[in-house]
């Protein structure tokens, strides 16, 4: 239970640095937009409506977003960069980091337990899992590759 406690208090220090980096650099990123040639377009009523939305509403989204893989970091961003208030934004952060932290802490140290005692034990059927882990995680991404139509840019690209 120590090396549970250990990495998921080392996982959480990292996601609070890593997250709450990125909204500061979304907030810095913001605040040049607001004084550069886009100034004008980001003052309009719609943004200024989206932004006050995202103010009011994004806490909840930026909590739920450490459950999720490669949305986490757009969402960090997203409520630095339209000024999301500390707050409602640090509550989100310490909630969200700390389930993130606790599922991979349990759920990795697992995983890695698992393969250890795999590899230890039967040396060849580790390296299959491995393996086939790889050629699984390749097949997917190869798939999702394929069945992207090309867009309007890509055609438009190759004539």
């Amino acid at each position: 239970m120590d090396k549970i406690a250990l990495t998921a208090g080392a996982l959480y220090a990292i996601v609070l640095l890593r997250a709450g980096g990125t909204f500061a650099v979304g907030w810095l990123a913001g605040a040049g937009a607001r004084r550069s040639r886009f100034a004008e377009r980001i003052s309009s009523a719609k943004f200024r409506r989206a932004e006050r939305a995202i103010q009011r509403w994004g806490a909840p989204v930026v909590a739920v977003s450490f459950l999720t893989v490669g949305f986490q970091t757009a969402a960090n961003f997203l409520a630095g960069s339209m000024r999301m208030p500390l707050p409602r934004y640090l509550p989100a952060l310490f909630l969200g980091g700390a389930a993130w932290a606790l599922i991979y802490a349990t759920a990795g140290l697992g995983v890695l337990e698992v393969l250890g005692r795999l590899f230890a034990e039967h040396t060849a059927l580790g390296v299959s899992a491995v393996a086939a882990l790889l050629l699984a995680a390749c097949g997917v991404v190869a798939y999702r590759r394929r069945a992207v139509p090309p867009s309007a840019d890509t055609v438009a690209d190759e004539a």
